[in-house]
């Protein structure tokens, strides 16, 4: 399977500076045509200075990795951005994935009109991120989101932004980060100072073992040694990347997951909203995780999930729980349509708001199968034959599945499940279930 997705612009994005004005332009693409509006958003920035120094950071999280080689850190990629619902967010992976941030500009953070809601990514070259690092407080910068190029006009100069391809990698990790910032709450709350003072604790270099958020004598602090109600952090050497915004933070926020296998840290800057999500392990990208594949179990009619998404993309949000109660749907169905919707990008997930909003990415929900390989083997299993139940009574039930030279022995019992593989042995579930699994469910499902 191909690692990227490239799309093939009509006009590039740009960037136009004058000495009054500056205005951002970007271009957009989509598999997926509703609208042929030509432009998502058009107005000011109210806080042009604040929305700079967010996206210079995102930019350093695209370009950063912690567990790819410097050969593999070279193919770098560009952030996500979804206009909306009153809302400009900016997203964006760490290339190995385990890194994922988002900018978002809330109502207050421009001036301007949503003529359509919609997606597309953007690159950053070396000028545009220039053209940003020398955004002062008191310039006027006009931001448009749409089909327009993207260059930079200043004194007769001019800067082009290149294509970029997409990741398919993007797309499975949007997929699982969504799940984990759905299942994560607040537990912290820091001003400026609580915020520079716990980062100060961050140890030099990449520790190889996990830190702890922990509060003593009344102070926050990291330590390697766990206690009470602390909060793990694998990886810890992966917070720097946002230490740069917290001397102009007004507030920080820390969401961990209800099983530690994420946190999320959010600044917030006046009418901006930076949020930092790191995985469990500096070495497991959100890619991989297979936070999703149990939505997937069931199956779902194509239409379903198409008129989802059309409601989705309506009212530019989606709320599970009123779904089902308007709608009458049983909440399991709700949750693997969620899921579905998920999988392909649709969906990300807003921490404040409790809610889901809509992500009107570029794909076609016949990806979903090829963008979840544990899926695809599952459904493999079962096509071939090779998933027997030997035993079922109850909440119990037991079944082989036949492996390359070997059979597996699964076993499921009320919520818990387990497996003989290898891939079971080594995550305990922690990164989804196994193929195994996964394909004795779906035998059960259906």
């Amino acid at each position: 399977m191909s690692e990227t997705i490239t799309y093939q612009y009509s006009q590039p994005s740009t960037l136009k500076k004058s000495t009054l004005t500056d205005e951002l332009f970007l271009a957009k693409y989509s598999e997926v045509q509703k609208n042929n509006a030509p432009c998502f958003f058009w107005g000011q920035l109210t806080d042009p200075y604040t929305v700079a120094r967010c996206l210079l950071t995102l930019s350093n999280v695209v370009k950063s990795s912690f567990s790819l080689s410097p050969f593999e850190l070279a193919m770098l990629k560009d952030p996500i951005v979804t206009a909306g619902n009153e809302k400009i967010r900016f997203e964006g992976f760490s290339h190995c994935a385990g890194v994922y941030a988002r900018v978002d500009i809330l109502g207050d953070g421009h001036d301007g009109e949503f003529l359509d809601n919609g997606t597309t990514n953007v690159d950053f070259n070396q000028p545009m991120l220039a053209a940003l690092s020398n955004i002062r407080r008191s310039e006027k910068v006009l931001l448009s989101v749409g089909r327009k190029e993207v260059a930079l006009h200043r004194e007769g100069e001019k800067v082009v932004e290149r294509k970029v391809p997409l990741p398919t990698k993007w797309i499975k990790g949007l997929t699982s980060v969504q799940m984990f910032l759905a299942g994560s709450e607040k537990v912290h709350s820091f001003n400026r100072l609580q915020a520079l003072q716990l980062f100060k604790t961050i140890p030099l270099g990449k520790p190889k073992t996990d830190y702890y958020l922990i509060t003593r004598g009344g102070k926050p602090m990291f330590s390697p040694v766990k206690s009470g109600d602390a909060i793990t952090v694998g990886g810890v050497h992966r917070l720097k990347l946002i230490e740069p915004l917290l001397a102009i933070a007004d507030e920080l926020r820390v969401f961990p997951h209800a099983t530690m296998q994420s946190t999320t840290w959010q600044i917030y800057i006046g009418p901006v909203r930076f949020s930092l999500s790191i995985s469990r392990d500096a070495w497991r990208g959100f890619s991989g995780e297979g936070a999703a594949l149990e939505s997937l179990i069931e199956d779902v009619p194509d239409n379903w999930v198409e008129s989802l998404d059309n409601y989705s993309y309506a009212n530019q949000e989606f709320n599970p729980t009123l779904l089902a109660v308007n709608e009458g749907l049983d909440m399991q169905k709700v949750d693997n349509i969620t899921g579905r919707l998920s999988a392909i990008g649709l969906l990300g997930y807003d921490l404040d708001e409790n809610n889901f909003f809509y992500r009107r990415l570029p794909f076609k929900l016949s990806r979903i199968m090829s963008l979840n390989p544990r899926l695809k083997d599952a459904e493999k299993l079962l096509q071939e034959g090779k998933v027997q139940i030997t035993k079922q009574q109850d909440d119990k039930v037991e079944a082989r599945v036949e492996g390359s030279g070997v059979h597996h022995m699964v076993v499921l019992n009320g919520d818990k499940a387990q497996c003989t593989c290898t891939w079971f042995s080594k995550n305990q579930g922690e990164r989804g279930i196994c193929k195994h699994i996964l394909a004795v469910k779906k035998k059960l499902a259906n």
